[in-house]
């Protein structure tokens, strides 16, 4: 195989007007060898877009690159391959000189071996950047119906579907490295990644479940509850347009429980948790990483010099593109990502809409429930026309990202998907979190008060929070929000593709035909798999970045989150390795030695869930209320008694004082009270804020101060204690530079003559990786 001359042989195909086929009397032609396949619609060989498929052909064999056709009743398959000629290139452009002087010993580990993943995406790089003549691409042909799809063959993935890819492997360590040989390290890292984040949400999701589970031990006793299911003579103002009559203070009797499973003392201990945990995980990932990546072999493996040289193998005559700034374009792509962003806020205003309406039509409803239980209907339903929302501008922020990167002109590939993930996940960020931060910081704080109601359009008054307060709303958008993406999202997820596979074959066996030759029936096989494209590791990284958002930025009011998370990705895992050995078109292997973007994404969700904590906790929780109250207020201060609850009285100190007769409608209110109650610190006659308002808000603000500097300095010790690359690296790395430079040495005295030679430095008695330190690496 080595080294072998190919004999080519042109020859006319029977009964087809494809005018030569090549064919190769050499080895290296044998089936296992042809890794990549183009396809195109048989008819194309009979009409003038065969000549255009044809000239694509010529360009890619004057490159050094053998092509095979077989043709079946309605496709024609091309299998194509790389010359040895071609590798050879590629190992002299990614090759340097390991001394003054080439010696035999040091040759032996410079090889680069020609494994399929290096021909694989060699094959790939060369097909999407090949060009006709007449200037048009591949993807260019493919609109134009002269190919059909494009895919590298599935070849040798037995042992991952074995032992991998199934569902009963589920707790089981993944094969990484047998991964990272069949997909590419970036494949690799993905799994890496995703299982190295399950794990550490062990801790988290049992710190979680523990701070819920401490509510449910103050389920009955809380005395705030007590005195709420106790308060049956304090009536309440009406919450809304829709609800006509004064509610008893009791009948929030149950909601309060609930409330205080995840709103309790442990709330602010488990924030600053999972602060501290974000940064743990961080640090520990970027430490594992380094042992993997070199491991590998690719701890200084440069990707853009890669890449160059995949430009020089494509055309010889490639001019560098050099970097390149526009302070026009720049503006331009800020001033329409912030118009974008203004889109997805004016979406939670539509849903802020939608609300005010449906609690006006569930009001008005004949079903006795919704009548009933106006607020909760109105959350709950406003959840899910916020998932709905999240799919369809998922489809039009990722058009807006691509624009936006097309626009921006990108110098690489790589430049090119950094920026289209900052791009897309700021307006994923905005989608997803819009409505959050509208029931955390806004919702019920800009309604004015019964007298003086703030109304939408003049008409509809806007909704309150729940009568138990924010904390519930916001936890009930988590759960429907998070529970969704992690349930419905997932069966999507994995059904779609087991569906349309399975279509796609029976339509095929359908035809009656199989075909006798087996290389054609194995390709065939790989053609009716689902397509992949450019953005099906980016879908999967991208859904677990807002799985990660979800389970740190508003943890606060949903401790179960993480726990939530945890099952998901053990699900997760098993169904994207289904998903990518059984289901779709292999994946063209990629190398990469991190998770490139992602990682500052993953750092600026750990610095946004400090602040989304802090103030979830000062502004959205009853904590702050009811500290103040307990050191300030609290009969334990007066009455000096320890058998006494402080947070005694608590109850009828956060209520505000209303008359009716100020109401703006008192007469279309059921009843005849002079004086009701509402969840405000305000006095009577005016209705202003009263000083106890003022001096809660003040201390709210010095607890958001205080609690992100706390835990950003929590998060800056940890970086530190931490490093992040574990000490084995470092004097792996320190003893392969020590060794080559001893080699260096003695070579050079070689040359001069021998003159203090010496003896020959020994090697260290294990293996290290001799070429991490140049820019050639070992390949998948």
């Amino acid at each position: 195989m080595q080294g072998e001359e190919s004999l080519r042989i042109l020859v006319e195909p029977e009964g087809d007007s494809f005018p030569l086929m090549e064919i190769s009397t050499c080895e290296t032609e044998a089936s296992e060898q042809w890794d990549y396949v183009l396809v195109a619609q048989r008819h194309t060989q009979r009409d003038p877009r065969q000549a255009r498929q044809q000239q694509f052909l010529e360009e890619l064999r004057r490159k050094g690159f053998h092509i095979k056709v077989i043709r079946d009743q309605k496709q024609v398959f091309f299998g194509i391959r790389a010359d040895n000629s071609v590798f050879g290139l590629y190992r002299t452009l990614l090759l340097e000189p390991e001394g003054p002087a080439p010696h035999a010993e040091l040759a032996a580990p410079t090889t680069i071996p020609v494994t399929t993943s290096l021909r694989i995406r060699i094959v790939n790089f060369v097909v999407m950047n090949n060009k006709t003549s007449a200037g048009e691409t591949f993807e260019d042909l493919m609109k134009d119906g002269v190919f059909e799809a494009r895919f590298p063959l599935h070849k040798g993935e037995g042992r991952l579907k074995k032992t991998w890819a199934r569902w009963r492997h589920m707790f089981r360590e993944q094969p990484v490295d047998e991964i990272r040989n069949y997909f590419g390290e970036k494949v690799a890292l993905y799994f890496v990644w995703l299982g190295w984040y399950t794990y550490m949400l062990v801790p988290a999701a049992l710190t979680g479940l523990l701070v819920f589970l401490s509510g449910f031990s103050l389920f009955e006793a809380s005395q705030i509850s007590k005195e709420i299911c106790e308060a049956h003579d304090i009536l309440m103002c009406p919450l809304g347009d829709h609800s006509r009559r004064y509610q008893r203070l009791s009948e929030t009797c149950t909601f309060a429980k609930l409330t205080h499973l995840f709103d309790n003392d442990g709330t602010v201990v488990f924030a600053i948790f999972m602060a501290l945990w974000a940064t743990v995980f961080l640090e520990i990932w970027k430490r594992q990483r380094a042992r993997v990546v070199l491991h590998w072999d690719l701890y200084v493996w440069d990707e853009e010099q890669e890449e160059m040289a995949l430009q020089l193998i494509n055309c010889p005559d490639y001019k560098l593109r050099p970097y390149q700034h526009s302070y026009l374009r720049s503006t331009v792509i800020l001033v329409l990502t912030l118009l974008m962003i203004c889109l997805m806020i004016g979406m939670a205003h539509v849903l802020v809409v939608y609300r005010v309406l449906a609690s006006a039509l569930f009001s008005s409803s004949a079903v006795p429930f919704l009548e009933e239980q106006v607020t909760t209907a109105v959350v709950v339903t406003g959840a899910l026309v916020h998932y709905v929302t999240i799919i369809i501008m998922t489809k039009i922020n990722r058009c807006v990202a691509l624009k936006l990167c097309d626009f921006e002109m990108p110098r690489t590939f790589s430049e090119r998907e950094s920026r289209f993930t900052i791009r897309f996940f700021t307006l994923q960020f905005f989608t997803h979190f819009s409505s959050l931060i509208y029931i955390a910081f806004i919702l019920g704080r800009i309604n004015g008060h019964p007298g003086k109601s703030t109304r939408l359009a003049g008409l509809w008054k806007l909704e309150e929070c729940h009568a138990s307060g924010c904390m519930m709303d916001l936890f009930v958008q988590m759960a429907i929000i998070m529970g969704l993406k992690q349930t419905l999202s997932n069966c999507v997820e994995y059904l779609v593709p087991w569906v349309t596979h399975k279509c796609r074959s029976l339509r095929a066996s359908e035809s009656g035909h199989l075909p006798r030759d087996p290389e054609l029936r194995d390709w065939r096989r790989n053609y009716l798999l689902n397509p992949v494209n450019t953005f099906s590791l980016f879908d999967e990284f991208m859904e677990m970045m807002i799985q990660y958002g979800f389970t740190t930025i508003f943890v606060a009011a949903f401790p179960l989150a993480p726990l939530l998370a945890l099952f998901s990705n053990l699900v997760e895992i098993r169904l994207d390795a289904i998903k990518m050995v059984w289901l779709q078109r292999r994946l063209v292997p990629r190398k990469a030695k991190d998770i490139g973007t992602w990682l500052q994404v993953l750092e600026t969700i750990g610095v946004l869930a400090v602040i989304a904590n802090g103030m979830v906790i000062a502004f959205t929780s009853e904590f702050i209320p009811r500290v103040v109250y307990k050191y300030r207020y609290s009969p334990c201060l007066k009455e000096g008694n320890s058998t006494v609850d402080c947070l005694k009285g608590y109850v009828n100190h956060s209520l505000s004082v209303f008359h009716t007769k100020d109401f703006q409608d008192p007469d279309g209110i059921e009843g005849s009270e002079n004086v009701t109650l509402c969840r405000d610190y305000r006095n009577p006659p005016d209705y202003n804020f009263s000083e106890q308002f003022w001096f809660l808000l003040a201390i709210r603000l010095a607890f958001v101060i205080l609690f992100e500097h706390v835990a950003l300095c929590i998060k800056l010790i940890a970086a530190w204690f931490v490093p992040d690359i574990p000490q084995s690296v470092k004097n792996k790395v320190l003893e392969v530079k020590y060794q080559r430079l001893r080699e260096k040495m003695w070579h050079g005295r070689q040359r001069l003559g021998g003159v203090g030679a010496g003896s020959r430095p020994p090697m260290p008695a294990h293996p290290t990786p001799a070429s991490i330190f140049s820019a050639r690496s070992t390949d998948v």
